[in-house]
């Protein structure tokens, strides 16, 4: 293989799976770290990604921007409806509670909550209370505060007083990013403060995301590896970071 196909290739690598690694590109290709390590700065010197500690991201990996609900419901549904399916089994039993977050994932897994049990369910999402109204089995209690309007989610000092009151059995997190080393963020301070209020009134914090969200960082970070007992994700997922975060105590369930 030619150095220009070989760094093609690595670079379908990169935004296919939002992050890869300079060993494991190294072993697919047959080449040593060091042939590696040049073809991601021929890479990002063409602007088709950024080099990180240990690998490569996308080139928008680190950002501030924030996409819209509308735009994120849209994308990757197949893997959201798989990760999903996957969440059930961590759905609390008979008379259990939950939070949910607002998102396009964690509105997937309100589509499909058992209605042969009673939750008590509070988010704080103006599109999951009203999915969650309708869904036999479920009391729901809905957290006030200030909606966003590209999230349609409540913010503020309401929002967080509420939840300081709360303690509930699973809170299920949508996140924009997901690093070893910036844990999991969002690009919103206002929602990175609920989300972390969120986190300290469960008593399992678990995370739903598609695989790309993982390798990305964005500017807000709302908890660390280890505040996150469970990670569900989707197949394409780098198995590198997957190593790295059941290392440090995640467990991982790839959809």
């Amino acid at each position: 293989m030619y150095a220009e196909e070989r760094q093609q290739a690595i670079a379908g690598l990169v935004t296919h799976r939002g992050r890869v690694a300079v060993t494991a590109v190294a072993e697919r290709f047959g080449v040593t770290p060091e042939t590696v390590r040049r073809d991601l700065a021929v890479l990002e010197r063409a602007g088709m990604l950024r080099r990180v500690h240990g690998g490569a991201v996308p080139t928008g990996a680190f950002t501030v921007v924030e996409p819209g609900l509308g735009e994120r419901d849209g994308t990757r549904t197949e893997q959201k409806r798989r990760i999903a399916a996957a969440a059930l089994d961590l759905v609390p039993g008979r008379n259990g509670s939950l939070v949910l977050d607002g998102g396009s994932t964690t509105a997937a897994l309100a589509e499909v909550l058992p209605g042969d049990r009673h939750l008590l369910a509070a988010t704080n999402s103006v599109p999951l209370a009203a999915r969650l109204s309708a869904s036999p089995g479920v009391e729901l209690h809905v957290l006030g505060g200030r909606v966003r309007g590209i999230t349609q989610t409540a913010v503020g000092e309401v929002t967080i007083r509420e939840l300081a009151d709360l303690r509930v059995d699973v809170v299920f997190l949508g996140t924009n990013g997901i690093s070893a080393g910036h844990g999991f963020s969002t690009p919103d301070d206002r929602e990175a403060a609920v989300k972390r209020a969120m986190v300290r009134a469960g008593q399992r914090v678990v995370v739903l995301a598609d695989s790309s969200k993982l390798g990305r960082e964005h500017l807000v970070r709302f908890a660390a590896v280890e505040d996150v007992d469970v990670l569900v994700t989707d197949g394409d997922a780098d198995p590198d970071l997957i190593a790295e975060l059941e290392r440090r105590g995640v467990e991982v369930l790839v959809a």
